[in-house]
């Protein structure tokens, strides 16, 4: 039964897809969801607006070549740049699927974005998607000026697995003396793969599009086995001391699984000391923020993470 809190564009959008009766996600190979992913966001996905250039790059990272695409805005240089790491359970998505979300951040806060399309489980399980990350921010961090970037104004960010992600590359950029990042942009996080016993759990965990059993399917792939789920680097909301990491800005769906994680992590950081600016967008679901042709309160959260971006402040 959909829940009552359920705003009317999304519950029309989920009653939708329940006509349709396709098979749940978790029914498919990893493969056969990767284009059911790219399928269901052609529509939904919106229009992808306008920047001065977009440009596919590939660069070294300690295990292989990674693909990343920068959104060149039409602002001056230096600009704010946000890292943004795609959600999809670290199974699913790329660059294609994210590119409305990208290119609509860079055009309305100045900045450029640039995307890592890091590699996906079950082929590359965790910490592949860590590294590479992790690898990809640093080499932005590294090339801010022949990037047009003010290396003071870097952020970093993603939504669901790539929420999980930014948390983690902050939380290595801290411990492990790294690039400086001056904000960390969460939207919908996945913060704790140890346990999926929320009341947003129980409460959302079918029906509401991400179900219980796609995150158990999600994880099975990710995780080389339970043991990881517990790894800070898997599960930030496990770290014991999150003091000292930059900014956040955080995001969740009110009628969202992953709300309830997304905000404990949200008061951790803010009772460890680190400034937060944390909004649940009623009615929403998971994943409203990438379905700005269906939902319009997606530009809203958009607006939120670009205002965000162009509101670092500039290097003296």
């Amino acid at each position: 039964m959909l829940s009552p809190k359920l705003d009317p564009a999304v519950r029309q959008l989920l009653e939708a897809a329940e006509a349709e009766g396709n098979p749940p996600l978790e029914s498919f190979s990893p493969e056969e969801a990767r284009k059911l992913a790219i399928e269901s966001l052609k529509t939904a996905g919106g229009t992808p607006e306008p920047v001065r250039s977009i440009e596919n790059l590939r660069i070294p990272g300690p295990d292989c070549e990674i693909p990343i695409r920068i959104y060149t805005p039409d602002a001056p240089a230096p600009r704010p740049a946000l890292v943004y790491f795609h959600g999809g359970g670290w199974v699913v998505c790329d660059l294609d699927t994210h590119d409305v979300v990208c290119t609509a951040i860079a055009h309305r806060a100045g900045a450029v974005v640039i995307a890592v399309d890091y590699r996906l489980a079950p082929e590359h399980k965790f910490p592949a998607a860590v590294t590479d990350s992790y690898a990809a921010t640093a080499w932005v961090a590294s090339n801010a000026k022949k990037l047009g970037i003010d290396p003071k104004r870097i952020a970093v960010g993603g939504d669901s697995a790539g929420g999980n992600l930014a948390a983690v590359v902050s939380l290595k950029s801290r411990d492990e003396d790294g690039p400086a990042i001056a904000l960390q942009v969460m939207v919908y996080p996945v913060t704790d793969l140890s346990s999926f016993s929320t009341p947003s759990y129980q409460e959302f965990g079918e029906n509401h599009y991400l179900t219980k059993s796609e995150m158990e399917w999600f994880r099975s792939h990710y995780l080389r086995s339970m043991e990881d789920a517990r790894d800070p680097h898997a599960s930030p909301l496990l770290v014991p001391d999150l003091s000292e990491l930059p900014s956040a800005l955080i995001i969740t769906a009110e009628c969202d699984p992953l709300r309830d994680e997304g905000e404990a992590y949200a008061k951790r950081l803010a009772n460890d000391g680190v400034p937060v600016t944390y909004t649940r967008y009623p009615g929403m679901i998971h994943p409203f923020f990438s379905l700005s042709g269906a939902i319009p309160q997606a530009f809203d959260a958009i607006q939120q993470v670009a205002n965000a971006v162009a509101g670092l402040a500039p290097s003296p």
